[in-house]
């Protein structure tokens, strides 16, 4: 039962620090290659998960609520999604839903605050955070308020069974990390991706160079933003259940950027790798005895970690990894032996 009992416990790890590592992939693109300030993460990140629950499950009634306090039964799974063999497309459609929402609402934050000053952006981010937050809390028609949603359908859920749910969503998790992974990787790499980082050096130059930076600015803001609106769909059908308190700026905001700095910005894989470092301290300390499996304790040993990194590798374990070459004359004149 042991063995047993700490796979599962080390399947459940590896899952929600993938889907972390999804948000961290989307800030990576904000911060790390556009330098757009984005505090407002828990907004795309809740926008994402309700968007992707709502287009599979009916929204919930009040009295249906009172009814499970009492016994009753809160299904109200959307019926008559569409079956193409053993697929459900309903999963598809709705990570592509919560990525097109997130992707619309990115582009009418972005198409007012991109063209100023980059703590705009940040303001204007962390507001529409908590306006998101607020109307799903007061908002009871939508999603229940307060209560939230229940019983969010499991991805194959006729197919495969309750007590092996976490393996499967292990591997579909990973597989659209690894496609998101992919993709971001090609796109950085590409003429639009080192435009993006020649704004985020330089504005001025890069506009003087016959670059449209606002443009580019908000196709970077709208990418990252519909990465992270996977994200969010991903928590959905993990955790099964959505209430305006799991949208903490804590765990929905302020972790995703200690990953980001821990990994190393700019770095795709780096991002990956700070979500599984500062995920694994955030969810092993809790064993830790006494105080120091406090919230408190670990807060601090994150913050720790942050520290350690900024001082002893400043752009993070990873790091960008710039290459800087030599002046052509120097590789002329170079010798062999050097």
């Amino acid at each position: 039962m042991d063995i047993i009992g700490n796979l599962d416990y080390n399947i459940a790890f590896v899952v929600v620090a993938a889907i972390y590592a999804v948000f961290a992939l989307g800030l990576n693109v904000h911060w790390g290659y556009a330098g757009l300030f984005n505090i407002g993460i828990a907004g795309f990140f809740a926008l994402g998960a309700y968007t992707s629950a709502l287009l599979t499950k009916a929204s919930a009634d009040p009295r249906l609520f009172e009814d499970f306090k009492f016994g009753g039964n809160l299904a109200a799974s959307f019926e008559g999604i569409p079956v193409v063999g053993s697929l459900d497309l309903w999963f598809v459609v709705a990570l592509l839903g919560a990525a097109a929402v997130c992707a619309v609402v990115a582009l009418g934050i972005g198409f007012l605050t991109l063209r100023l000053r980059g703590d705009y952006l940040a303001i204007a981010t962390l507001g529409i955070a908590e306006s998101i937050r607020l109307v799903f809390l007061n908002e009871k028609w939508l999603a229940n308020g307060s209560k939230g949603l229940y019983n969010i359908p499991r991805f194959l859920g006729d197919v495969v069974a309750p007590r092996n749910y976490d393996y499967l969503f292990l591997v579909v998790v990973l597989v659209v990390l690894a496609i998101l992974y992919l993709a971001v990787e090609r796109i950085t790499k590409s003429p639009w991706g080192r435009v993006l980082r020649a704004i985020r050096e330089d504005e001025t130059t890069a506009a003087a160079s016959g670059k449209n930076v606002f443009k580019f600015k908000l196709q970077a803001f709208i990418l990252g933003a519909a990465i992270m609106g996977i994200g969010g769909a991903l928590f959905a059908y993990n955790v099964r259940f959505l209430s305006p308190l799991t949208f903490d700026p804590l765990l929905a905001t302020f972790i995703i950027w200690a990953m980001l700095m821990v990994g190393g910005s700019g770095n795709n894989k780096g991002a990956i790798l700070g979500a599984f470092i500062v995920w694994g301290v955030w969810t092993r300390t809790q064993f830790l005895p006494r105080f120091l499996g406090e919230p408190e304790f670990r807060l601090f040993l994150i913050g720790f970690i942050i520290v350690a990194v900024m001082l002893l590798r400043p752009g993070g374990i990873l790091g960008e990894g710039r290459k800087v070459s030599r002046p052509a004359w120097q590789q002329k004149t170079a010798s062999p032996e050097t």
